[in-house]
């Protein structure tokens, strides 16, 4: 299957960007080694592409927020077929069928996101000025001339910390330059990656579901981890994309996460509550653990601090007591 219509999709939202910034007066020609006309019509080919799956983010909540509120009956049933994996798998995915819930759409836009990735990776690693067929995916000769010397902080963003001698002599930019600047990207690429994996389980909690446990996993150390070697290939635009995407990210869901928070299942709140008055009774019922109070003990068994006559003897009165009579 032709992925060509991902590149004309691409090279026409770059290009559309880029023209756009050139017309409100952008410095086309590089400021400080950077030219920001190329590099905003990067971020904002993030801004397009997010803006286009906000609907499929906002069903991603919805089937998050379902998967949440089965974890008490995912419990029941790892309790119910312990041992028994295959039984197991079977009663969960017939009840993800009857509740409705997708395990998987959790990731369906970071995989929706991935043609754009690796769209913009070919495109951008066209940008050799040894190539021939210049006007390929709607770009003019001039338009590719110009992206193929765009920079940041003098590194071209066709540059990649894997470019070979060749590679950046084509390009003329400075080896050392290009992998101080490429190996900060990465860096950079894998914190933000980390850490919006980290926002969203941090404010859900970790899965019940072994299933979903392991994605969680996957995605909060095994992406991150990967990008340290894969990033080396990713030329200097692609990783700018990235950067900025999980920057979009991060505060996307914490404004999700603020407008609508998860729901607390009974087991965290009880963990809240032991963990903020650890020395309090537990209560149950009423609103806000108002109501009745768990059993104690009564508050006559405090002993008193004066000790009360033995039951059957008459109270003494010591201002009407006598001495006792000596006897003779």
């Amino acid at each position: 299957m032709s992925l060509d219509w991902i590149y004309y999709a691409i090279s026409w939202i770059l290009l559309t960007w880029h023209s756009a910034w050139d017309a409100i007066g952008v410095p086309v020609n590089a400021v400080i080694g950077t030219n920001f006309a190329w590099i905003l019509a990067i971020v904002f080919l993030v801004v397009t592409v997010r803006v286009i799956l906000f609907p499929v983010f906002v069903k991603q909540i919805k089937s998050q927020r379902a998967m949440q509120a089965l974890q008490p009956k995912v419990k029941e049933l790892q309790e119910k077929h312990k041992g028994d994996r295959e039984t197991l798998q079977k009663e969960m995915m017939e009840l993800y069928r009857k509740e409705k819930a997708n395990p998987l759409m959790g990731c369906l836009p970071m995989f929706l996101q991935i043609p754009v990735f690796l769209g913009l990776f070919h495109v951008l690693r066209r940008l050799d000025p040894a190539k021939q067929s210049k006007t390929l995916y709607g770009w003019t000769v001039d338009q590719f001339e110009s992206a193929s010397q765009a920079k940041l902080f003098t590194a071209p963003i066709a540059g990649k910390f894997g470019s070979t001698a060749d590679e950046l002599a084509r390009l003329g930019a400075n080896g050392t330059t290009v992998k101080i600047i490429a190996g900060v990207l990465v860096l950079l690429m894998m914190a933000t990656t980390y850490l919006t994996s980290r926002q969203m389980i941090l404010k859900t909690g970790w899965a019940e579901d072994p299933q979903q446990r392991m994605i969680q996993r996957l995605m909060l150390y095994g992406i991150p981890l990967s990008l340290l070697i894969s990033g080396a290939i990713f030329p200097i635009g692609v990783i700018i994309y990235w950067v900025t995407n999980n920057l979009f990210t991060l505060g996307q869901q914490q404004w999700v996460l603020r407008k609508f928070p998860p729901p607390v299942t009974a087991t965290k709140a009880a963990s809240t509550a032991a963990s903020r008055n650890p020395v309090q009774p537990a209560k149950s019922g009423g609103l806000f653990g108002r109501g009745k109070t768990a059993p104690q003990a009564p508050v006559k068994a405090t002993a008193p601090k004066v000790a009360a006559p033995k039951p059957g003897a008459k109270p003494m009165n010591p201002k009407k007591s006598r001495p006792a009579k000596r006897q003779g």
